[in-house]
């Protein structure tokens, strides 16, 4: 008699069960709400983003030569590599980030593979998403516009031509060291060039070096970088948003 009340139970429990799983309301999630970020549709900037260069001013940037004021030049609503002046870099640090960066080629093409239209974006100082004329200009693969330097070429060349403006918008996932400096995440990048998807969550093996292989050299939130590679590389509309 007790098993057999039992086991009446367990029906019932499940049944119960079963009638409420069944029921749309039991894989609905009400809390917490996403909480609300505003776009604007004139210049497609989230409310929650951090504008690091609007057009205006490099007060946000500085040189990586001397720690003081960013040299390059600004012409109307975009600043241009002034060659020989070094590399630019933020004065804040950052870790994980979605950036929105857009640029621009010499329209006047001067020389050829890596000497055409050359800069990069350095996530932590230490990655590169590589800067480049690649339209119709051949280099190796893992060096052309959109690779991550030496690691990963592109899934395919969305180039436009010179004098062209283009945009990246990449998604970087910083790595993690623990106290003994092991690395114990690595780092990730998703890119889109001119809203093409050519890097799709790769892992960075480490820092995107022009001779020798990765370095895993701990470190914390560093500085986003721009290269001055003596090409004249034009750059505007720069955002971020902390991730």
């Amino acid at each position: 008699m007790k098993r057999i009340f039992l086991t009446a139970v367990c029906i019932v429990v499940w049944i119960n069960s079963y009638a409420q799983i069944t029921q749309p309301e039991a894989s609905e999630v009400w809390e917490p709400e996403p909480r609300v970020v505003h776009v604007d549709s004139d210049n497609w900037i989230p409310s929650d983003a951090t504008v690091l260069f609007d057009g205006t001013d490099l007060s946000q940037w500085e040189s990586t030569n001397t720690g003081g004021p960013a040299e390059w030049t600004i012409t109307d609503d975009f600043m241009t590599v002034k060659a020989g002046t070094g590399n630019i870099q933020t004065k804040a640090s950052f870790g994980s980030m979605q950036l929105h960066i857009e640029f621009r080629t010499p329209s006047v093409i001067e020389g050829e593979g890596q000497g055409r239209g050359n800069s990069g974006v350095f996530f932590q100082k230490r990655y590169e998403v590589q800067v480049l004329d690649s339209y119709k200009n051949r280099t190796y693969s893992n060096g052309q516009a959109g690779s991550v330097y030496k690691q990963y070429l592109p899934l395919v060349n969305a180039s436009l031509p010179p004098g062209k403006w283009q945009k990246y918008d990449i998604i970087f996932d910083a790595p993690e060291f623990n106290k003994d400096g092991i690395k114990v995440r690595s780092a990730y990048l998703t890119v889109f060039h001119n809203g093409v998807l050519i890097q799709n969550h790769v892992e960075v093996l480490g820092t995107t070096e022009y001779i020798g292989f990765p370095k895993n050299i701990a470190h914390t939130e560093d500085k986003i970088m721009l290269q001055d590679h003596s090409n004249p590389i034009s750059y505007r509309n720069i955002w971020i948003r902390n991730l």
